[in-house]
This record gives structure tokens, sequence and C-alpha cells, in this order.
């Protein structure tokens, strides 16, 4: 779990620099930021939903994921959460988006799966640490502009991350290139709707990506059967 902790340490340091650096930006800057963020994740979530070699699948894993996430509250109870944790912490802004959208941007994608299993299988971190610089540098400009819950996307990342490596010899028979990719592409269409949310597309309607979680893992299953 090398590669994890450092990828982990890094989105840390990152977010600690963005909440340093954030509050003293002038709002056009911020504005500006927000912007540039907005569009970059769109590019991520369409590169990675271009990854799918079944959209059907695709479709499939976010109607599923969606009802299950409806059923369950999630996008309700990850904002309650990091309401909660605001109030304690007395901070400032989206915090329990900052946590959802984080969490999702450096979870998601191939080099996630991947590099897990190589830590797990070879203890070979070089992928995830790779993948920390991206995400450290990333961390900064999202927690400048939302807030210290950028911070907790760490706790994600562990999890995720950290619970590959450790079961990579069962994984890797399920987590097929098949797999991994539709989960990656499941993943890129849940980081266009945060792309949509950041760019303000909707106005007081936002895209509720917690609600969408579960799709990403649909495609262990859906690829099973289609």
């Amino acid at each position: 779990m090398t590669g994890t902790w450092i990828n982990a340490g890094l989105i840390l340091l990152g977010s600690l620099a963005g909440v340093l650096v954030g509050p003293r930006l002038p709002e056009n800057m911020k504005k500006a930021l927000m912007t540039g963020m907005g569009i970059c994740i769109l590019v991520i979530g369409i590169q990675d939903a271009l990854e799918s070699e079944n959209i059907i699948l695709v479709l499939a894993s976010v109607v599923l994921g969606g009802i299950l996430g409806s059923l369950t509250g999630i996008e309700r109870r990850l904002q309650g959460l990091g309401d909660r944790l605001q109030a304690r912490l007395k901070g400032k802004g989206a915090f329990g988006e900052g946590v959802v959208n984080a969490s999702l941007i450096f979870c998601v994608g191939a080099m996630a799966v991947t590099g897990s299993l190589q830590d797990g299988l070879k203890g070979d971190p070089s992928t995830l640490i790779a993948k920390g610089v991206i995400d450290g540098v990333m961390s900064v400009v999202l927690a400048g502009t939302m807030g210290p819950g950028v911070a907790l996307s760490a706790l994600a990342v562990l999890i995720y991350q950290g619970s590959i490596s450790l079961l990579a010899g069962t994984l890797q028979g399920l987590l097929t290139a098949r797999t991994v990719a539709e989960m990656t592409a499941v993943g890129g269409v849940l980081i266009i709707g945060i792309g949509l949310n950041q760019l303000c597309a909707f106005g007081d309607r936002r895209v509720p990506v917690g609600d969408l979680l579960p799709a990403v893992f649909c495609p262990l299953l859906l690829t099973l059967v289609m």
C-alpha cells in the first residue's frame, strides 16, 4: 500500500496549500479558476467515458446505480455529513460537495485500479506515485475554490485504492481489462456531471452525482452478463 499512502499524502498537502492560498485569491481569479477547472473536469470525464466498448453497459450501469443511490439517499447523506463537518470546523463553502467531487475525480480511472493492483501484486508503487503528483496539483486548485472538504478525499483514496491493493490477488481475476475500461467509462460519465456542476450549467439545479456513485461498481456485475 506504499503508493496509496503517498497518493493520499500528496492530496492532503495539495489541499492544505489550496486552503491557505484560496482565501487570498481575488474573486475574479477564483471565478476564472472555477470555470477553468470545470472545463478541464469535463475533458477528463469525456476522455474516460470514451474508454467504453459497450455504451449499453454504461447506460445500464448509470440507471442501476442511480436507482440504488436514490433509494439509499447517498447524495443526501453525504451532504448532511459534509454540513455537520463544516459546522464543527466552522468552514466556508460547499464542504460536502468538495468531498464528493474530489473523491470521485481522484478514485475513478484506470490509474487508480491498475496502479493499486501493481502495488499489491508486485510491490511497485510507481504508477500511484505518478497519480499522486497529478492529484496533488489538482487538489491545490480544488481546495482553493471548494474549501477544506477536498482534503477528506484522501480518506476515500486510502479506502478505495488500499482495498484493491490488499485484495489484489482476489480481484485480479474480476478486474479484467474490459471491466476496468467500463468502470472508467461509467466514472467518466459521473465526472462530466461534476464538470457541469462546476460550470453552474444548471443554475440552481445540480446533477446529483452522489446518488450515481454506485454506478461505478455496476460493471463488475454487468460485464459478466452483457
